[in-house]
C-alpha cells in the first residue's frame, strides 16, 4: 500500500479533508511583496495563481501605491510582477508573472456556500509561508467597507484565523476550490474574519484582465442575497428563488432619489430577475449610468415598481 494512503488512514475524517484541500490549493498560493519605487519595503501579503500562464489574484490594499511588486511561488522561485489592474472599490487586484505551466487554483462558487461549511485559509501571515488555518463559514451576505470607503456586499465571514500577511490569499472549500479572497480581520476580536466571495472576485478579475480597471455604475444601496418564500416565488412566477434585501440606502444617492427604502426586497432590475447581490453588481455597468432603469420590489408584502437612475462610479 502506498505510503500516502497509509498516512491518510491514520487521520480522522476532518483532518484528512483539511489536508487534501490544502494539497490541492496550497501549491497555487504565493507571497506578494510590495515596495516603493526606490526599493524600500511597503508591505506584504498573499495571492493565488489562477491561470497556468501566471495571473495572480490578490487584495488591492496589498499592492496599492507600490512602485515594484514581486511574487514568490510555493516552489520558492521569485518573479517581478506586473500590475494588470487594481480595483480599490472591491479591494481586489490582478498581477501577472511571466512564467508558464504554473500550479494554479480552481475556482468554486461562493453562491453555493452554506453557513457551517468547512473552509480553509492559506497564506503567508507574518512572513510564514504556506500557512493553513481551518474553520467554518460563520455567516454569509455580510457587508464590509473597502479601504476606498465603498461598501462591499456578499462578503463571507469565517472563523478560520487570519493574521497580517494573509490578505489576498485564498479561502477554499473542502475540495480545495477557491471560494473567497481573504481580506480583513476585526482587530481585538477572535474568530471574526472576512473574505470577498469568489463570484465577485472572478467577475472583477475578468474586467481587470480586459480593461485594466473596473467601470461601473451605482445605485447607492447595501444589501444581502436572500431566499424568497416558495409561495412568493410561485405567485410571482419567478425563474429564480433569490432576491436582494436592502439593508442601507445611501443618503441622496440614486436609490434614495427613487424612494427605495431599507427593508425593501429588490426583485428585478431592468426587467431581469435578480439572483443576488453579485448579479446586480454585474448589471451595474458603466453603460447604465444616467439611464432610467425600471426596478421591481416587494415592500411590506406589496409589489412596487420604481425607476432608478444609476450614477457613474
Amino acid at each position: 500500500m502506498p505510503l500516502d494512503m497509509i498516512s491518510e488512514e491514520l487521520l480522522d475524517p476532518y483532518s484528512a479533508l483539511v489536508s487534501r484541500a490544502f494539497e490541492r490549493v496550497g501549491p497555487a498560493v504565493v507571497g506578494v511583496q510590495a515596495a516603493r519605487q526606490d526599493g524600500r519595503p511597503l508591505g506584504q501579503g498573499s495571492g493565488v495563481v489562477y491561470t497556468p500562464d501566471g495571473y495572480v489574484l490578490t487584495n488591492s490594499h496589498v499592492v496599492r501605491n507600490a512602485g515594484r511588486v514581486s511574487v514568490t511561488l510555493a516552489s520558492g522561485r521569485t518573479f517581478e510582477a506586473l500590475l494588470v489592474g487594481d480595483d480599490p472599490e472591491s479591494d481586489l487586484a490582478v498581477l501577472r508573472v511571466l512564467a508558464s505551466d504554473l500550479e494554479h487554483a480552481v475556482f468554486g462558487r461562493s453562491a453555493d456556500l452554506r453557513v457551517g461549511q468547512l473552509v480553509i485559509a492559506v497564506g503567508n501571515p507574518l512572513g510564514y509561508h504556506a500557512t493553513v488555518t481551518a474553520g467554518i463559514v460563520s455567516a454569509l451576505g455580510r457587508t464590509l467597507r473597502s479601504p476606498s470607503g465603498r461598501l462591499i456586499d456578499s462578503v463571507i465571514q469565517t472563523d478560520a484565523a487570519l493574521n497580517p500577511g494573509n490578505s489576498g490569499g485564498p479561502l477554499a472549500d473542502g475540495l480545495g476550490r477557491v471560494v473567497g479572497i481573504n481580506t480583513a480581520m476585526i482587530g481585538g476580536a477572535q474568530g471574526i474574519c472576512f473574505a470577498i466571495g469568489i463570484d465577485t472576485a472572478s467577475d472583477v478579475a475578468q474586467r481587470l484582465m480586459r480593461d485594466g480597471r473596473v467601470r461601473r455604475s451605482r445605485i447607492g444601496i447595501a444589501g444581502q442575497t436572500i431566499l424568497l418564500d416558495r409561495r412568493i416565488v410561485r405567485g410571482l412566477e419567478r425563474a429564480v428563488a433569490n432576491a436582494i434585501m436592502i439593508s442601507e440606502v445611501v443618503q441622496n444617492g440614486p436609490a434614495a432619489r427613487a424612494e427605495l427604502q431599507s427593508g425593501d426586497i429588490l426583485l428585478d432590475f431592468d426587467g431581469e430577475p435578480l439572483s443576488g447581490v453579485d448579479h446586480l453588481h454585474r448589471l451595474l455597468t458603466a453603460e447604465r449610468a444616467d439611464q432610467e432603469i425600471p426596478v421591481r420590489l416587494l415592500r411590506r408584502g406589496k409589489l412596487v415598481e420604481a425607476r432608478v437612475r444609476p450614477d457613474a462610479d
